[in-house]
């Protein structure tokens, strides 16, 4: 249901829906995926396709082993794997007509706001061409402090990007069930998600982090951004040919259904930052005035933690330190120490220069 009444698709696909345990490619699913989205394209969808594979087909095309890789030689096999695994889209794409291109994208590209609208037009300008992107995190440049280290929470960052309707989660497993299915024969498959503190709370996530690629817990994080963003997520099981087309007739998936439609722009990326440069605590006085639509002022902040920037991510929490919104700060962490308690007409004479009044203004600040 969902599916159809999209305009937008980003479909994630993971390293063992390419590579089989016996290091061969998937020809043959991937012919079918090709089909799936052939199918999409032609009820005018625009689709985006977020791929592992590059260091698993590097390996295979230079025979090294993946479980024994440190970082730089991972780097350096990347760059013959995002080669061989273009070819493999190409090939397959160009018999079903459907053209593709691809992105690298780092985690900066898509925390900092300038880099993250530079790609959303480039998206844009690929869908008006007919083109499908394969967007992919660029291995070869990105380290630990800069990776998303996973595809679940990539995919949920383009689909933010691109304002997709829904993204799909092909993983090897059906879904979100409520315990782990390889150890319990009564856990049962969760349909549908709505309310992700309600509705999965007792779900044990940890205990199932081995089954699908990259962990459930990072699909669930990519649920939030989702939720957040006013995008539709299904985790699905891609093992089987013709995915997407199974996840139509079959509905045998997990959905996790947006709370909203619609967000600003601006405060969809604000609020599903993933990497907050750092945070506020706040007094009940203040948090008030968030609550009321007002901007943070200085003289309600009682404390600073971490190093930031002017501009950056910052999460703000009340004195019991729960969050209650995030925000783009005005100032940088250090010019805040300086006036955590001031009034606002008090900035100029203590930092020697004209600012903002606002530490935080309220269109850059979305309450939790």
């Amino acid at each position: 249901m969902y599916l159809k009444n999209s305009k937008i698709i980003v479909i994630k696909i993971g390293s063992s829906l390419l590579v089989d345990n016996k290091n061969k490619i998937r020809k043959k699913w991937l012919s079918s995926f090709a089909k799936d989205i052939k199918k999409l394209k032609s009820q005018n969808m625009k689709i985006v396709i977020v791929s592992s594979g590059a260091i698993a087909l590097g390996c295979k095309k230079m025979n090294y082993n993946k479980s024994n890789l440190k970082l730089d030689k991972s780097q350096a096999i990347a760059s013959v794997g995002q080669i061989e695994l273009m070819n493999l889209f190409s090939q397959t794409f160009l018999k079903f007509k459907l053209n593709i291109s691809q992105i690298l994208l780092t985690l900066d590209d898509t925390e900092e706001r300038r880099r993250s609208i530079n790609a959303k037009r480039t998206f844009e300008n690929l869908f008006k061409l007919d083109y499908i992107p394969i967007v992919n995190e660029n291995d070869t440049i990105a380290t630990s402090e800069i990776k998303y280290g996973d595809n679940d929470r990539l995919a949920s960052r383009v689909a933010q990007i691109t304002s997709a309707d829904t993204l799909v989660l092909l993983s090897d497993v059906d879904g979100l069930f409520t315990k782990n299915p390889k150890i319990f024969k009564d856990a049962k498959l969760i349909k549908k998600v709505k309310n992700l503190n309600k509705d999965i709370q007792n779900v044990d996530i940890k205990g199932m982090n081995e089954l699908g690629s990259g962990g459930m817990n990072t699909k669930i994080e990519a649920a939030k951004i989702c939720q957040l963003a006013g995008c539709n997520m299904v985790i699905a099981n891609g093992l089987y040919l013709n995915p997407i087309n199974r996840i139509d007739i079959e509905n045998n998936c997990t959905w996790f259904v947006s709370k909203i439609t619609k967000l600003h722009a601006r405060k969809k990326w604000i609020i599903s930052s993933i990497s907050p440069k750092g945070e506020l605590i706040i007094d009940d006085g203040a948090k008030k005035a968030l609550t009321n639509g007002k901007s943070l002022l200085a003289a309600g902040i009682k404390k600073v933690s971490g190093k930031f920037n002017k501009g950056d991510h910052i999460k703000i929490l009340d004195i019991k330190n729960k969050e209650c919104a995030r925000g783009l700060s005005s100032f940088s962490s250090d010019e805040i120490i300086k006036i955590i308690g001031c009034h606002s007409n008090q900035i100029e004479k203590i930092l020697g220069y004209v600012s903002k009044s606002e530490v935080v203004h309220k269109d850059d600040m979305v309450e939790i």
